[in-house]
Parts: structure tokens; sequence; C-alpha cells
């Protein structure tokens, strides 16, 4: 049975249309994200949450998060929101299906 997963999208564009800078912004910002995780969840290596993963979007650099973040870390959602606002970068949302977690 799948579920409905509401997710923001951060564009590295900012609202100008400029190129966000340095490239690897999409990475750093999921790195440091990197410990929010589902409960339960165990990882003996640093690998993304699966709730702030980098990705490249029609060729442009983004970051996708999962709105469960907010439920789960309320403080982390606010730093990933304000990151995108203080840096004036494209935001949009989605809505896409995936499994349950356990």
């Amino acid at each position: 049975m799948t579920q409905r997963v509401q997710q923001l999208v951060i564009h590295g564009l900012t609202t100008e249309g400029q190129r966000f800078r340095p490239s690897d912004w999409a990475e750093r910002l999921a790195g440091v994200m990197s410990q929010f995780r589902p409960a339960g969840s165990v990882g003996g290596h640093l690998t993304y949450s699966p709730y702030v993963v980098p990705v490249v979007l029609e060729g442009v650099r983004c970051v996708v998060v999962d709105h469960r973040l907010r439920d789960l870390e309320p403080l982390a959602w606010k730093f990933v929101c304000g990151f995108a606002e203080d840096n004036k970068l494209q935001t949009s949302e989605q809505e896409i299906e995936t499994p349950p977690r356990p």
C-alpha cells in the first residue's frame, strides 16, 4: 500500500533566475541534515537522510525536503526553509506516492 507524501523542492535558482553557488550547495545542505532519520533507521556510514535529498531536476541542482521532517524535527524544517529564504532560492511543492515506512 502506498502513501502520498508532500515535498518541498528547493531549486538551485535564485528568484532572479541566477544559478546558486557554490555548485555543491545541495550536497552540503543534505549532508548537514543527514542525522534526521525515521525512527529505527540505522546506518554505519554517512548517507543522506531520506527526508532531505539532493537531486538534479531538469538540469538544475535541487534539494527535495519531505514534509514529514517538520513533524520529526521542527527546527530542522525551519533551518532548511530559512536557508531557501535567506538565499532567495526558488521553491515549489510536489506530492508523490511512496511505500509506507516501517
